[in-house]
């Protein structure tokens, strides 16, 4: 989907809100009774919490209720999302979903929530492509190059992650996946000193958000090969998509969206999507993103849904590839 077909389906879901705020006034009257709580499962400052919180400012504002923003960073999400879905299946209680979320179930052994059964989509947010950032020093100048450079190199090639498990981490992995290469994992303790190593030339690849690096690459100390999206992405056209680029089939969308606990009466889930399309429109939350170099491309609860089965179907493929055991 381009951007003019983004934008005009934008504008038809949000041409839904006065009849699906309608439905959802009949039957859930009382709705919200009391204030809203969103679960961010970061800690302050980060991008979802952010975003958690011009949206929650929005809410309050249509819905007329308090919005409390409650950080857990801890327990790889686990923490959060375990609030969510042990709280009352009202619609009060949010949690921040994005790609780690997915990840969960490949990841951690004991889960003490289902990640598909115990919760109910609302809607995905924002998106921003990875990308595929090189060390400068690298030989390569294009995707293609770098993927003939690989299956040439295997087991000498490094990639760095924010971590095991992290997305940084899973992108590298899913990259090995695709394009049948043997990459060799450097974890960080986090992003900033994953682009701290490409800059030194201690790892020579890392698949990750492509705003962090941005100044590097217009510097030249670092290389965008490409984005991982099926076209390009309209807040960076200078990028080409990893397909025109020379690497066909790898797709990774970074991706944030709400979701409340299951049960929740379809009334109240259709009256929160309504709210959250109007809230995307609102140019406080599309500033917001686009300064992680996200986007709003909002879904349907049923279209979110099909995401998140998608995206937990593929990461258990990818760690269970990678030989990653659950902790």
């Amino acid at each position: 989907m381009n951007f003019r077909d983004a934008r005009r389906r934008l504008a038809i879901l949000a041409s839904t809100v006065p009849m699906l705020a309608g439905a959802a006034a009949h039957g859930a009257e009382a709705f919200p009774s009391r204030p809203l709580r969103i679960l961010v499962a970061a800690a302050p400052g980060g991008g979802n919490d952010t975003i958690a919180r011009i949206v929650g400012a929005r809410l309050a504002e249509s819905l007329g209720q308090q919005v409390v923003i409650d950080n857990r960073p801890s327990g790889g999400g686990v923490i959060a999302g375990e609030i969510v879905a042990r709280s009352a299946p009202d619609g009060h209680t949010l949690l921040v979903a994005a790609s780690a979320f997915t990840a969960a179930p490949g990841l951690i052994k004991k889960l003490p929530y289902d990640t598909l059964r115990d919760f109910a989509p609302i809607t995905r947010l924002g998106v921003v492509p990875a990308a595929l950032i090189v060390s400068a020093p690298l030989p390569v100048k294009t995707a293609k190059d770098f993927l003939a450079l690989a299956r040439a190199k295997p087991g000498q090639i490094t990639f760095g992650s924010a971590g095991v498990g992290t997305g940084s981490h899973l992108g590298g992995e899913l990259f090995k996946l695709t394009q049948g290469v043997d990459l060799i994992h450097v974890p960080y303790k986090g992003s900033a000193l994953v682009t701290t190593a490409l800059l030194s030339g201690e790892v020579m690849v890392a698949i990750t958000n492509p705003l962090s690096s941005r100044p590097h690459v217009k510097s030249g100390r670092l290389r965008n090969l490409g984005l991982a999206h099926p076209e390009r992405w309209p807040l960076m056209p200078e990028y080409p998509t990893l397909a025109e680029a020379g690497i066909p089939g790898f797709e990774m969308p970074l991706w944030n969206g709400f979701v409340v606990r299951a049960g929740t009466p379809a009334v109240i889930v259709n009256r929160l999507h309504a709210e959250m399309l109007k809230a995307a429109m609102h140019p406080d939350v599309v500033s917001n993103l686009a300064k992680d170099g996200s986007r709003p491309m909002l879904q349907s609860p049923e279209q979110f849904g099909a995401i998140l089965r998608l995206e937990v179907e593929k990461w258990l493929k990818v760690t269970k590839a990678a030989g990653i055991e659950p902790q």
